[in-house]
């Protein structure tokens, strides 16, 4: 009985396979062959072809006999001729007090006028106050005073490039007013 039931129940199991089967291909004027048909009318089953790939061609550095760029042998060989050229600063005269200083450190605190003689005070970080006059070097640069008017000290400095040569700079030292700095503590 139980092989009979098992039979049964097998051939029960492919007959309902074979209907919904049988579902799947109805009339040709069905629903969904009818969608199909209006749906694929304007499709073209052509893909493009893949873009082609370029072959690796790999780099040959050729710079080995260039100039490194992160050495500084253009500067060594300017040095090595000492200081040359027209603006090439004075290295042989005495130092002034105020070109131990950065510029930034420096302050114009005020002026001295004689007649058309003027001078202005400069105070350094360390505490003094100096006089400047006309002629005059502060600052780091190789800065030289070529004017004094009563709001600011006007200075050429004499700056070295990257590539050793020497080159003018204009700058200038501004007074530093007493309401300013009364301001700037509060």
């Amino acid at each position: 009985m139980k092989n009979e039931s098992l039979m049964i129940i097998r051939w029960i199991g492919v007959s309902l396979a074979l209907l919904s089967l049988g579902g799947c291909f109805g009339d040709e004027n069905s629903d969904l062959k009818a969608w199909m048909k209006t749906s694929s009318e304007g499709l073209q089953g052509k893909v493009e072809p893949l873009p082609e790939v370029k072959p690796y061609q790999p780099f040959v550095y050729n710079a080995f006999d260039l100039v490194d760029p992160f050495r500084a042998s253009k500067m060594d060989f300017a040095r090595k001729g000492g200081m040359s050229g027209a603006l090439a600063p004075n290295t042989n005269r005495p130092k002034e007090p105020l070109e131990a200083y950065d510029l930034e450190k420096l302050k114009m605190v005020g002026i001295l006028q004689q007649g058309k003689n003027i001078q202005a005070l400069v105070s350094a970080p360390d505490g003094n106050l100096y006089r400047v006059k006309l002629g005059s070097y502060l600052g780091q640069n190789f800065g030289m005073v070529v004017g004094i008017t009563e709001t600011e000290i006007k200075l050429k400095e004499i700056v070295e490039d990257s590539g050793g040569d020497w080159g003018e700079r204009s700058t200038s030292l501004n007074l530093e007013e007493v309401g300013q700095k009364a301001e700037q503590k509060k």
